[in-house]
């Protein structure tokens, strides 16, 4: 070795560097037409976070998008968490879902919400640039309650949306069913031929009578007769702009004449589509949920059963009739179980 030059001992080889941990967190959101309901989880379906607002009534999709990412600032604030932290966000939605494209359309309970609309990609542009995985509302929350909720556990089952519209969607064989991509429409089930208009453009839809934006309108126009109502006292009492499941839920409970009839009328018609399923499929099990059905299924679950019964074939075998286990959180649950 030549003299002044030191032999150095070899650097030792560098081990790569561990792969960034998968952030644990994720984020489910539950958008519907009257309120936006944001959840961040931890991998065990644990809520550590929650946010409840109001879907703004105008202002279009870029409202709205507006709207759900501040429901998840909030949600996340209350999580103690950023939304970087996210491992993705799920979204429930009504509408026009386009999965891969991360599109929605004819959004017809959101304002001004027709055309195709990227709010995948505009969520998750105000949100870090998470990952944002989309669905129909309805489908999601009735995953959510067949995963974590009443549903556990069964391989058949119809699920029943009843809010500001009626919505539905299917368990065959354990998985959620979707047909040709539209299956599970019970709230387009005909009930009446030729009956009252529905927002689809067909008639006699279980949505054009128990949809609780329609219900509205059928109270406005009977009150427009001279038929009296407690209804919009009641809404602005309650500085509402709208007659929400809590407004309904009064005006029954004060024995308002029109109220009853609205939600009398609601009840048959879903009894006569849950029969009618139930009569085609040969379901065991119908799980109740949305705004109205959350409310309302606990003084009026048996009246649905009653007209469900009355329209069945097999009448001695008929489903059971419960209401959902997961409540308001079905939706952003459900919708948090897109991710995986």
């Amino acid at each position: 070795m030549p003299l002044g030059r030191r032999r150095t001992a070899p650097d030792p080889p560098v081990a790569p560097s561990p792969p960034a941990p998968t952030p644990a967190l994720r984020g489910g959101v539950d958008l519907g037409g009257t309120k936006i309901q944001a959840l961040v989880l931890d991998e065990a379906h644990t809520v550590l976070g929650r946010a409840r607002l109001e879907t703004p009534r105008e202002g279009g999709p870029e409202a709205v998008t507006g709207a759900v990412a501040a429901a998840l600032g909030e949600a996340l604030a209350a999580a103690g968490a950023e939304a970087g932290g996210l491992r993705g966000i799920g979204v429930g939605t009504p509408g026009a879902v386009d999965a891969t494209a991360g599109t929605v359309a004819n959004a017809r309970n959101l304002p001004d919400w027709i055309e195709p609309y990227p709010f995948a990609a505009e969520l998750s542009r105000r949100l870090a640039d998470v990952p944002v995985a989309l669905g129909n509302d309805v489908d999601v929350a009735i995953r959510g309650e067949h995963a974590l909720g009443a549903g556990r556990g069964h391989d058949e089952l119809l699920g029943v949306w009843w809010g500001t519209g009626v919505g539905g969607g299917l368990v065959l064989g354990g998985r959620m069913w979707a047909g040709r991509g539209f299956a599970g429409e019970f709230g387009h089930l005909v009930v009446r031929r030729g009956g009252a208009l529905c927002g689809c453009g067909n008639r006699g839809c279980v949505e054009a009578y128990a949809g609780r934006k329609s219900m509205e309108a059928w109270v406005r126009r009977r009150e427009a007769k001279g038929e009296r109502t407690d209804l919009f006292r009641l809404m602005e009492k309650h500085d509402k702009d709208r007659l929400t499941s809590g407004i309904w839920w009064r005006a029954v409970r004060d024995e308002d004449p029109l109220a009853l009839r609205a939600v009398e009328r609601a009840l048959q018609a879903l009894g006569a589509g849950i029969a009618s399923a139930v009569n085609l499929l040969d379901l065991p099990l119908v799980i109740i949920g949305g705004g109205m059905g959350d409310r309302f299924f606990a003084t009026h679950g048996d009246q649905i059963a009653q007209y469900t019964h009355e329209s069945l074939f097999r009448a001695g075998s008929p489903p059971a009739i419960v209401p959902g286990a997961l409540g308001d959180d079905a939706g952003a649950l459900g919708a948090a179980l897109l991710l995986g």
